[in-house]
């Protein structure tokens, strides 16, 4: 079982996309999977409570500075570059409004993982990844209701609730149960990026599936907001770290961070209070981000290396 789950947590860009194909071609596949969804997304939420690191957490929080820029960062940027996106590109309200959900929501735990392949500074990625989570609850529906507002009517309280039983409870049951377990944690530890990278693929192919019509009449406009938003984030993440001059681990993990949304919370929220047509940015977004963080993590490790390689009065 080690090397499958192994495969299917290292493997989560091939197979995301290999699903929402599937879910394209044969949605009744994953069409069952319409009451699970918000369940699957809890199971994600509890296995990156799992996962976190008490000690790692603790000696990053001891240098607030850089969390405190990621965390701005990260509910600024994205925010504006979603509604920025979906103004300039004309989306229907339905899109639009999913673009803006996705930039709203907190940095992905697929980003943890991307940042690790990449080489940049782990315990940072899970200590803004673990923050940005804690307040979305709050900060989701608000920059929602803020930004989207104008689109449709936006349920604030009831986003809140749903992030709070999803994001927020399920997080802290597995940091609870990793310290309650102690040891014999280890075997569920190893599980819970594979639960985590199952929940997230699963919850994408059933937005796709959802979307199945949808898809075959959609707008190329909505293509290229995906892939702007994504590339703008990497950039404007790596230039904020730059900026603030952060050592070269801390500026990949910014860019990372800050590119990769966790739009797997929002296609769960869009299903749960909007249409699916608004579920179906986040599943494009989930798919796109994580193949092109699954890519560039290769690419950015290799310049990493050959940076390191140099002299040091060459290095930047």
């Amino acid at each position: 079982m080690g090397p499958i789950l192994h495969f299917i947590s290292r493997g989560m860009a091939p197979l995301t996309l290999l699903c929402a194909l599937v879910a394209f071609y044969q949605p009744a596949i994953f069409i069952v999977f319409k009451p699970y969804f918000l369940w699957l997304f809890a199971a994600s939420m509890f296995a990156l409570g799992v996962v976190l690191e008490p000690l790692e957490l603790k000696t990053t929080l001891q240098t607030p500075k850089p969390i405190l820029i990621g965390v701005l960062s990260q509910y600024s940027l994205m925010p504006l570059l979603g509604a920025c996106a979906a103004w300039f590109a004309g989306l229907p309200p339905e899109l639009a409004l999913g673009v803006i959900i996705v930039g709203c929501a907190p940095g992905a735990m697929a980003s943890n993982v991307i940042v690790f392949l990449a080489g940049g500074a782990v315990a940072f990625s899970v200590t803004l990844t673990t923050i940005a989570t804690f307040l979305s609850p709050a900060l989701t529906p608000l920059l929602v209701k803020w930004l989207g507002g104008a689109y449709l009517p936006i349920p604030f309280w009831p986003m809140m609730k749903t992030i709070l039983l999803t994001v927020l409870l399920p997080l802290m049951l597995g940091m609870t149960a990793r310290q309650v377990l102690g040891k014999k944690a280890v075997p569920l530890i190893e599980f819970a990026p594979t639960m985590a990278s199952l929940a997230i693929i699963i919850i994408c192919a059933y937005a796709v599936a959802a979307n199945h019509e949808r898809l075959s009449h959609i707008d190329s406009s909505l293509f290229l907001v995906i892939i702007a938003v994504n590339a703008l984030g990497y950039l404007l993440g790596w230039a904020v770290a730059r900026l603030s001059q952060f050592s070269h681990p801390y500026r990949l993990t910014l860019a990372i961070e800050i590119g990769m949304q966790n739009a797997g919370l929002g296609v769960a929220l869009a299903l749960k209070h909007f249409s699916p047509e608004t579920a179906l940015p986040g599943a494009l977004f989930a798919v796109w981000c994580v193949l092109t963080g699954a890519g560039a993590s290769a690419w950015l490790r290799r310049q990493h290396t050959h940076r390191q390689n140099l002299p040091a009065n060459e290095r930047t």
